[in-house]
């Protein structure tokens, strides 16, 4: 494991892999292990995987907000001496994705945009947010652990189980303003403007953030690339590892730019 010291804080991260530089970020609650089932990409790639401010071993964080988590991406890799990569967000970690492109487009040969969203109206995030914050404070970290599983998976088999429980570790101090900071995203016109190449993935049976929500941003990304995952939920990357790392290397390797 690498550490990156920006701002009197250190960025913990993963790198390992050789070719063009690949970032996997994570979702909220989750931990840079995550990425776990996609390792096997490092056959093709230099993988990054960093943890985002307030989660994993990043518990010096400062202020949370997108806009921050991506600025902490961004001088991680001009820290490493990477131009420009392929950067893959699930979740949070496909806004985080596309805050970096608005601060850096330079930086990003691709995106890959994983069961996320582009914007959530204002009174609709202030109610959820309301009521999210009773249910965080009132319930223990195994029951809110549980029930994120249940949310998120579509399938809860044992091994998809273990799994998810073993990389999601919400911090309780840090996870409500990580909640707060997605809602806060509002990147409608950003998306018309993307120019790279794009991927954006959903998971048909996804229960948090529907799969019309992707097909929206498909639409308003010239260009992009949309793929639906059947039969998973939250995490195709977890219950459906073996087509979503085939899906994920066929369009990393036909927008491969070294010469």
């Amino acid at each position: 494991m690498g550490e990156f010291f920006i701002d009197g804080s250190s960025i913990p991260y993963l790198r390992f892999g050789e070719g063009e530089p690949l970032v996997f970020i994570h979702g909220l609650g989750e931990v840079k292990e995550g990425w776990s089932n996609q390792y096997e990409l490092a056959d093709q790639y230099d993988l990054i995987i960093p943890d985002l401010r307030g989660h994993g071993e990043y518990q010096t964080p400062g202020e949370i907000s997108i806009k921050l988590f991506a600025e902490d991406i961004i001088s991680l890799l001009k820290g490493l001496g990477i131009e420009s990569a392929h950067i893959c967000g699930l979740s949070m970690g496909g806004m985080v994705a596309q805050e970096i492109y608005r601060q850096a487009p330079q930086m990003c040969r691709s995106l890959m945009l994983v069961s996320t969203f582009h914007y959530a109206p204002a009174k609709l995030a202030k109610l959820f947010l309301k009521s999210r914050k009773t249910y965080l404070e009132s319930k223990s970290p195994d029951t809110l652990r549980e029930t994120a599983a249940k949310i998120c998976l579509y399938s809860w088999n044992k091994d998809n189980l273990e799994k998810f429980y073993q990389f999601y570790q919400p911090n309780r101090e840090y996870h409500y303003k990580a909640l707060e900071a997605c809602l806060q995203v509002n990147n409608i016109t950003l998306l018309p403007t993307i120019k790279v190449p794009t991927l954006i993935i959903g998971g048909q049976y996804d229960s948090v953030i529907p799969v019309w929500i992707q097909m929206l941003m498909h639409r308003q990304i010239p260009h992009s690339e949309f793929v639906i995952f059947r039969n998973t939920g939250h995490m195709a990357k977890l219950e459906a590892k073996e087509s979503f790392n085939r899906t994920l290397r066929n369009f990393l390797n036909k927008h491969k730019t070294a010469s």
